[in-house]
C-alpha cells in the first residue's frame, strides 16, 4: 500500500500578532504552574437567574462585601470587559443569559493556582488575562452607588485561555456571511441572536406539546431511504457500503408515516430533518426541519381546523394574544391567526385577487397570459391545464395572501398522493382535496385528504415517475403501493416547514437567521 503524504499548512491567523501574543501569555501561565484549562467549575446558576433573583432587593455596599457580610455567589462566564482602576479592577462576565459586573480587589482577590510573589493577583489579571477568557468567580454580592448588582470577587479561576480575540466591541460581526458561517461569533456579539434561538427552541417544544394534546404519537422514521418520495424534489444520493447499494437522503417524511397508519396507528407525527438538493434563497435551505402529521378518519377539513388551533396556541403562548406584528416588504403588518381563517379554492382565489376566471380560458390563453407575465417558455410549453392553473395562482395570487388563508381544492397534477374531490363536479374536473396555508405571501402548510385507492395510487405514481425530469422524478415505490393494497383507512395528512414557522413568530427575514448553521459556500 502506498501512503500519500500531505502537507498541512497552519491557518492564516497563526501569523496574526494578537494570536502570537496570546500564545505567549498561555505559555507564561503554564510556566507559573497553573492549568489554564481545568476540567470543571461548579456554578450556582446563570448570570441571568442570579440577576433576576436579586432584582429590586437591598444589598450592602462593597465595604460590606469585602467583610463577607453580604450574600455569597459563585458564577462563571466569558470576560467581555476589564477596567483596572488603581487598587480595584472592574469587569463584566457574559453567558447565554446576559452579563454581570464583577470587581477584583488588590488585597482581597486570590487567583486559583497562582503562587508567585513577583506577580500579585491583580497584576496577574492585568498582564495575563485577555478579553474572551472564561473565568470562574466566587465572592459576595453588593450594589454600586448606581445600584448595579456586582460580585466582589475573593477567588477567581481561569477556566479557559482564549487564543483569538473577540469581535470588535462596537462593530461586532457585521458581515452576514461571517455571522452565518461562524455562528459562535454572532452569538457572542449579538444578544438578540441568542433570543431568536431561544424562541426557536420554545416553539419546537410548544409544537410537540400541541400534538401531544391532540393525541398524536411522536415517531422517528429513517433518514436514509432506498426509494425517496412524498414530494417533487431532487434528492441527495449516497452509497451504503455494508449492503453495497445506493441510498437517498429523505426529501419528506410522508411515506413511512403512512405505512404506520396502515399498520394500525391512529395519529402519528414526526419532526425531523429532510434534504432537497435544490436552490438556496431567503426561504429555502437544502437541509431543513419539517413536521408531518397523519390522522386516521380525518380529512383535509379536519387538518385545516387543526392548523388554526396550532397557530393560535403558539401565538397565545408567546404573546398572550393571537395578533402580532411582523415586518414585510418594507413595511409592517399585524397578523391575526385567530380562527377561522379565510378559505378559498384555487380558482376562487384567482377570481378574487387577480380577476381571472380560468373556466372561461383555454390552455393556450392561459399559456399566453403566463408568457406575458414573464414565465419561462420551457416550463409551461407542455404543461397541462391543471399545472397552468397552479402557475397562474403562484404568479398572480400568492403575494396578496398577507393575512392567513387556506387555499383549497387544487388540480390533481400538483400531487399524485391526494384523494379526488368528493364534489362530483370538481371530481370530474380532476381537482383534489388539498389545501395550502399562506401568510405574508408565503406557503406554510400543505395538506391532503390522503389517497387510499391502491389502483389509482399506482397509476398516478407511474405517471409521476415517467412524466417529469428524471432528476426529480421519484422512482416507483412498490413497497408503498403494497402497503396501500393492504388497506389504509380514510386519512388526513399534513406537513409544515418548521424553519418558516419560526421565521414568522421571530419576525426573521431569512431562513438563515433561524438556523444555527445554514448551508454556506465553503471558504477558500
Amino acid at each position: 500500500m502506498t501512503l500519500i503524504m500531505t502537507t498541512i499548512h497552519p491557518p492564516e491567523y497563526h501569523n496574526h500578532e494578537e494570536y502570537q501574543r496570546r500564545c505567549k501569555r498561555l505559555q507564561e501561565i503554564q510556566e507559573l504552574g497553573m492549568d489554564p484549562y481545568p476540567p470543571t467549575f461548579v456554578i450556582e446558576g446563570t448570570l441571568g437567574t442570579l440577576t433576576a433573583a436579586w432584582e429590586g432587593k437591598e444589598l450592602g455596599h462593597s465595604e460590606d462585601a469585602a467583610l463577607g457580610k453580604t450574600p455569597p455567589a459563585r458564577i462563571a462566564g466569558r470576560l467581555v470587559l476589564f477596567r483596572p482602576m488603581g487598587k480595584n479592577a472592574f469587569g463584566q462576565l457574559q453567558d447565554e443569559s446576559g452579563r454581570m459586573q464583577i470587581m477584583f480587589h488588590r488585597d482581597s482577590t486570590q487567583v486559583t493556582g497562582l503562587n508567585s510573589p513577583e506577580l500579585p493577583p491583580l497584576k496577574f489579571l492585568e498582564k495575563k488575562i485577555d478579553l474572551g477568557d472564561f473565568l470562574g468567580c466566587e465572592g459576595f454580592l453588593f450594589r454600586t452607588q448606581k445600584g448595579e448588582l456586582t460580585l466582589f470577587v475573593t477567588q477567581v479561576t481561569l477556566l479557559c485561555k482564549t487564543l483569538l480575540p473577540l469581535p470588535d466591541k462596537h462593530g461586532g460581526v457585521a458581515d452576514k456571511g461571517v455571522r452565518y458561517r461562524k455562528r459562535w461569533l454572532d452569538l457572542i456579539s449579538h444578544v438578540n441572536v441568542i433570543e431568536i434561538f431561544r424562541l426557536r427552541s420554545k416553539i419546537l417544544q410548544l409544537t410537540r406539546q400541541f400534538f401531544d394534546r391532540e393525541g398524536f404519537l411522536e415517531v422517528e422514521t429513517p433518514v436514509l431511504q432506498t426509494a425517496y418520495g412524498g414530494a417533487s424534489a431532487q434528492p441527495f444520493k449516497t452509497h451504503l457500503n455494508a449492503l453495497h447499494q445506493d441510498m437517498f437522503m429523505r426529501i419528506s417524511l410522508e411515506i413511512p408515516l403512512k405505512k404506520l397508519i396502515v399498520g394500525g396507528f391512529l395519529k402519528v407525527f414526526e419532526m425531523g430533518k429532510v434534504f432537497r438538493n435544490e436552490g438556496i434563497d431567503r426561504s429555502h435551505n437544502p437541509e431543513f426541519t419539517e413536521i408531518e402529521a397523519y390522522a386516521a378518519y380525518w380529512d383535509y377539513n379536519d387538518m385545516m381546523s387543526m392548523t388554526e388551533r396550532l397557530f393560535e396556541s403558539i401565538a397565545l403562548a408567546l404573546f398572550g394574544k393571537t395578533q402580532f406584528t411582523v415586518d414585510y416588504e418594507h413595511g409592517s403588518h399585524t397578523i391575526d391567526v385567530k380562527a377561522p381563517w379565510k378559505r378559498l379554492s384555487m380558482k376562487e382565489s384567482l377570481q378574487c385577487y387577480a380577476q381571472i376566471d380560468v373556466d372561461t380560458m383555454n390552455v393556450e390563453e392561459m399559456r399566453g397570459f403566463l408568457l406575458k407575465k414573464g414565465a419561462a417558455r420551457e416550463e409551461i410549453e407542455h404543461a397541462s391545464r391543471g399545472l397552468l392553473i397552479a402557475a397562474l395562482f403562484e404568479e398572480c395570487v400568492e403575494e396578496h395572501l398577507i393575512q392567513p388563508h387556506h387555499i383549497i381544492d387544487h388540480p390533481i397534477e400538483t400531487t399524485p398522493l391526494c384523494k379526488l374531490h368528493r364534489d362530483p363536479t370538481l371530481r370530474k374536473e380532476k381537482f383534489v382535496e388539498r389545501f395550502e396555508s399562506f401568510i405574508l405571501g408565503t406557503e406554510f402548510c400543505n395538506s391532503y385528504t390522503e389517497l387510499n385507492d391502491p389502483i389509482l395510487q399506482r397509476s398516478l405514481l407511474e405517471a409521476q415517475s415517467q412524466g417529469r425530469d428524471q432528476e426529480e422524478a421519484p422512482p416507483m415505490d412498490e413497497e408503498f403501493v403494497e402497503a396501500i393494497c393492504q388497506g389504509m383507512p380514510p386519512t388526513g395528512g399534513w406537513g409544515m416547514g418548521i424553519d418558516r414557522f419560526v421565521m414568522l413568530f421571530a419576525n426573521a427575514h431569512s431562513i438563515r437567521d433561524v438556523l444555527f448553521f445554514p448551508l454556506m459556500k465553503q471558504e477558500e
